[in-house]
């Protein structure tokens, strides 16, 4: 059994990239949790594995997952594990490269281990609090861009509606990915400058992402620019903005609305 928690992260990701590509490859059932929601056999199995996995390893910890039945006491916990499966299954149903699992473990509120992996792109992102991140072993930095108007973008095309900017939203270039905890990284190893979503967004999307960007050198809050906590009792955010300390300070100060603060 791996020592680190990072080790047991990085182990029950890679060991999920193998039952979720065996599923891609076959027989794989989809329904529907709700409006636009698809959840598949393959974010079950996954599911099954990495709860049983981790747990095993650390009865102690919490668990907080898109797949599993709330059970209120983690909120007690000391620390939790916060899983998405399958972030990115409308990519991974459709035969898509861009879907990731994200895992973390949260201490009183604070992602301190993470592990964010792609298997379909062989990308393993990985963080310890105070250690700095990394991509497939190797350190990376996120962008110093400092001007809205060089600055790329990851948000969905809603996210520029004029009603959530004072007056007009920001010229820059706007690029999507499917998976959030995706879009995080790839501003943690400086490919773009920021990412943004205003909707609520759930733990378990940005956990394991919110670490990752963090030790490369980016500022992450909600989407009103507050600080994120996690493990709360109703496990969201409102939203999540991630860039260059600079960057995101112009990109909060713009955008048009009030901090809502989610827990203690």
């Amino acid at each position: 059994m791996p020592e680190s928690d990072l080790e047991l992260l990085t182990a029950a990701a890679q060991a999920a990239g193998q039952i979720a590509s065996d599923y891609a490859a076959g027989e794989n059932r989809v329904w529907s949790k709700g409006a636009d929601d698809p959840v598949s056999d393959a974010d079950l199995a996954v599911n099954q594995y990495l709860h049983d996995f981790l747990r095993a390893a650390r009865p102690s910890y919490g668990w907080l997952s898109e797949e599993s039945e709330d059970d209120p006491s983690r909120c007690a916990a000391n620390r939790v594990f916060v899983v998405d499966p399958i972030d990115g299954t409308r990519a991974f149903v459709a035969g898509e490269a861009t879907w990731a699992h994200s895992l973390a473990v949260v201490e009183h509120g604070r992602p301190v281990t993470a592990v964010v992996y792609l298997p379909m792109k062989d990308k393993l992102y990985s963080a310890q609090r105070g250690g700095g991140a990394r991509k497939n072993g190797q350190r990376i930095t996120a962008t110093r861009t400092s001007e809205i108007a060089d600055a790329t973008l990851l948000a969905s095309r809603p996210a520029l509606d004029p009603k959530h900017w004072h007056g007009s939203p920001p010229e820059v270039t706007r690029v999507f990915r499917p998976s959030i905890a995706y879009r995080i990284c790839l501003v943690a190893e400086g490919r773009y400058d920021g990412m943004l979503t205003i909707r609520e967004t759930w733990e378990w999307d940005s956990a394991g992402g919110a670490l990752i960007a963090a030790e490369a050198g980016a500022v992450v809050s909600d989407g009103c620019g507050a600080a994120l906590r996690f493990n709360n009792p109703h496990p969201t955010t409102q939203g999540i903005l991630v860039a260059g300390a600079a960057l995101h300070q112009k990109l909060a100060d713009r955008l048009a609305c009030e901090p809502v603060r989610n827990g203690p």
